[in-house]
């Protein structure tokens, strides 16, 4: 029986390990983010407090209830949440590494105390290994930092693009990219990879020596990880996008989000800035206000027509949706015409440019018009593309779980807007569902507790002629 004990211990910890694990991967391994900032507290009562309190007492009472415990409700009610979930855990070299840790670890403690004590010990395991595994993963860190510092130091002639902004910055990268890759060669930060990490790691794996311009998007969650990413990079060109609420949580207040995005000046290479309206500062010698110039934006389902100027004013035209768009095109030309490409040339590259994955992506087929816009997450953007799609002449359907990571107030004045605009309402998670229901018509509003059922509801809740609205997304973790 005590060998038997002494394996299902090693399996219980793996199991505890599991979950934590996951919940790290999902918070960029922060475990502050995960004690203080995680949104699901329920699964942390029933995945690591109730199980290790249950360890207690069962293995106190009788070994035997343990082990029922462990493999006819632990396991399988683990497999389940995993399997429910939308973004399940990736087995990624640090993963990996965690596990083998915490198995050697709790092998090597449960030897030094097996028939010593009554109880096999559960926190001094999973302490240790993270201790050891956040050491290491330092270590290796530091390791890559220096690797992708020198990698830069030995590409003099690449010039740097980093591009910060509450939100926007990854339409920004994309649309800059497109203008920018038929006169240079051009690289962009994959995806939304815009972390320190994530950035050593993209120099290192994939930006090639000949590379000319480097596109790299930054983000923060705290006062202090821009300046870290731009003097990392010290880019030549720098972009601070549009200041708003997201990530207000992390920040407490407007202006110190505000202070972490301009920390992008602090670049010892700043040649120029190109800067929001929105971040209090006037255009002077290397600093460039991107949308003081802006006039005349027209927005509809067909795309976007705004005014420019330069030494005068132009006229662009883009199939891009979104009157937001307008501003974030406007700092990739204003970038553009810095580099030298001329003005009637980015003219005809701004109407060619593709909508980026997500992000009001327009999908028509026979039956039903299909915005996708999962990647868009503010009240400024998520609002604007509400008022795009009410000169639909039909039914108009939206999908949403709300603002993710933001006040209270904005997903009220979003409910409203919601409730105004829309004719049905497909909440998504439960979030904001009190808010929801609060502020949204109770015939047209659907609350879709398990995201997994969401074709189910789409096929029951739509018709055919319907515009259907994805706005914004969130994992189930959120």
């Amino acid at each position: 029986m005590e060998i038997v004990i002494f394996i299902s211990h090693i399996v219980f910890m793996l199991t505890i390990g599991f979950y934590f694990i996951t919940s790290l991967q999902w918070f960029s391994y922060k475990i502050e983010r995960v004690i203080f900032h995680y949104t699901k507290p329920a699964w942390h009562i029933r995945f690591l407090a109730l199980p290790i309190a249950l360890y207690f007492i069962f293995l106190y009472v009788n070994s035997l209830f343990f082990l029922i415990y462990l493999y006819f409700l632990q396991i399988p009610s683990l497999y389940l949440w995993y399997k429910n979930l939308d973004k399940k855990l990736v087995f990624t070299s640090r993963v990996k590494r965690f596990f083998i840790i915490l198995f050697l670890t709790t092998i090597f403690i449960d030897i030094l105390m097996f028939n010593k004590v009554s109880l096999l010990p559960v926190f001094i395991p999973l302490i240790l290994t993270l201790i050891i595994s956040f050491s290491y993963e330092k270590y290796q860190f530091l390791l890559y930092k220096r690797q992708a510092l020198k990698k830069l130091k030995d590409m003099p002639n690449l010039k740097i693009i980093q591009i910060t902004a509450s939100y926007g910055k990854t339409s920004i990268k994309n649309f800059l990219y497109q203008i920018l890759k038929d006169d240079f060669i051009c690289y962009k930060t994959p995806r939304s990879v815009n972390t320190l990490a994530g950035l050593i790691k993209d120099i290192n794996d994939n930006l090639l020596n000949n590379t000319q311009i480097y596109i790299a998007e930054a983000g923060a969650r705290v006062s202090g990880d821009i300046d870290e990413i731009t003097k990392f990079l010290n880019p030549q060109i720098i972009v601070v996008g549009e200041i708003g609420e997201q990530h207000i949580e992390y920040f407490k207040t407007i202006e110190n989000v505000r202070n972490t995005k301009l920390e992008a000046l602090n670049s010892s290479r700043l040649e120029k800035a190109f800067l929001h309206s929105s971040t209090l500062k006037k255009s002077f010698d290397k600093i460039t206000i991107y949308d003081e110039n802006l006039k005349n934006v027209k927005s509809t389902l067909d795309g976007l027509n705004f005014d420019l100027e330069f030494d005068k004013t132009y006229t662009f035209k883009s199939l891009i949706l979104g009157k937001f768009n307008a501003s974030n095109l406007a700092a990739c030309i204003h970038i553009a015409h810095y580099l030298g490409i001329d003005v009637e040339i980015i003219k005809k590259r701004v109407l060619d440019i593709q909508s980026v994955e997500h992000r009001l992506q327009k999908i028509q087929n026979d039956k039903k018009f299909i915005i996708d816009d999962s990647f868009n997450g503010n009240f400024k953007g998520m609002s604007d593309s509400y008022e795009l799609v009410s000169s639909f002449k039909g039914r108009k359907v939206i999908v949403t779980p709300g603002i993710i990571e933001s006040t209270e107030d904005d997903n009220i004045k979003l409910a409203k807007i919601i409730n105004e605009k829309f004719d049905f309402v497909i909440a998504t998670g439960d979030l904001n569902a009190k808010i929801f229901k609060e502020n949204i018509d109770s015939d047209k509003l659907f609350i879709l507790e398990n995201k997994s059922n969401l074709v189910g509801a789409l096929a029951e809740k739509t018709k055919e002629g319907d515009l259907i609205l994805f706005s914004n997304d969130a994992p189930n973790f959120i």
